[in-house]
Formats: structure tokens, C-alpha cells, sequence
């Protein structure tokens, strides 16, 4: 079916005179404009996991760390990569950057948010972002914790608005 499920998201809002909240980021459901918002879960795939198990239980740590921080940074940047085709797709990378300081600096309009972070604190919204994008057809698993499996993986929303930004809760 192409039927979107019914999901909703409660976020929290800064304990603070004018605190920021996720919602402040979107249009009012009120608005007679529509608002749009993406998803993105991305993994670098069970085999990175499965080798920094074994350089691990091979006693070969040095390499385990230099493998395991590899691995996730490129979790990462394969999550900047969909992140800036989200912000092509939407047509605000116009103003992106080319400068490299610039992009690691995340200097560019959209902003990339994860359960279990600052601004979004209650991780069991991992089972919502897996029912949206059906993670599991890319072996994609969460543990009875909400931890992504493997963990070389990383799921976002990604949000538009021009002053979207990040803080803590």
C-alpha cells in the first residue's frame, strides 16, 4: 500500500524563556502551506561490524580501534551524503558551499536530527523512523534497546527550515 502510517512525534521543548523545540521547525498545522520533512537511515553493513569482531577477539586492539572509528565515520559521511542530495532534491543547496571547512563545519541550510541526541532525546523513536522507511529490507535491526544493528548505521529526520539548528533539552 502506498498508505503513509499515522505517526506522530512529541518533542521536547528547552526549559528556557523562548526554548527551542523541533516543532518550532515546522509549519503550523494550521498553515494552509503543506510542510515537508525526510527520513533517512543509512548502514555501512554487517560485514564492518563483523570485522572489528574479529580484529577485537583477535587481541589485535590497535587495529579493532583504528577498523570500529573507520567504520562509523564512514557511517557518518554516507549520512552527509544522502543529507546533501535530501537538500538538492529539496532545492536548498543552492547556497551550499564548496568550500570542505565550510561542509564539516555543517555551514549549509538543513539539519540532520537522531533520536537519542540533544535536541531529540527519547531514542524508542527509532521504531517510528523504522516503520516510515521499512528498515529491515536493508538489514537494518534495533535491539530491545533502541540501539541500531549494526552499528555502523545511523537514522535522521532532516529538516528545511533556514533556522534549523542544534541545541539541548
Amino acid at each position: 500500500s502506498n498508505k503513509s502510517p499515522d505517526i506522530q512525534f512529541d518533542f521536547p521543548r528547552q526549559q528556557k524563556e523562548d526554548g527551542l523545540c523541533l516543532a518550532d521547525f515546522f509549519l503550523s498545522s494550521h498553515s494552509v502551506q503543506r510542510d515537508v520533512i525526510a527520513f533517512q537511515i543509512v548502514t555501512i553493513g554487517e560485514r564492518a561490524s563483523q570485522e572489528a569482531k574479529r580484529l577485537f577477539e583477535s587481541d589485535e586492539f590497535q587495529n579493532y580501534l583504528f577498523w570500529h572509528g573507520f567504520s562509523v565515520e564512514l557511517a557518518e559521511a554516507l549520512a552527509e551524503f544522502v543529507h546533501r542530495g535530501i537538500r538538492s532534491d529539496l532545492g536548498i543547496d543552492v547556497k551550499d558551499t564548496d568550500s570542505k571547512r565550510q561542509a564539516v563545519r555543517r555551514k549549509y541550510r538543513g539539519a540532520r536530527f537522531s533520536p537519542g541526541y540533544s535536541a531529540w532525546p527519547n531514542l524508542q523513536d527509532q521504531e517510528k523512523i523504522f516503520k516510515l522507511l521499512n528498515a529491515e529490507e536493508i538489514n537494518i535491526y534495533l535491539t530491545e534497546n533502541y540501539q541500531l544493528v549494526p552499528e555502523q548505521s545511523t537514522s535522521a529526520m532532516v529538516l528545511h527550515h533556514p533556522e534549523a539548528r542544534y541545541f539541548n533539552v
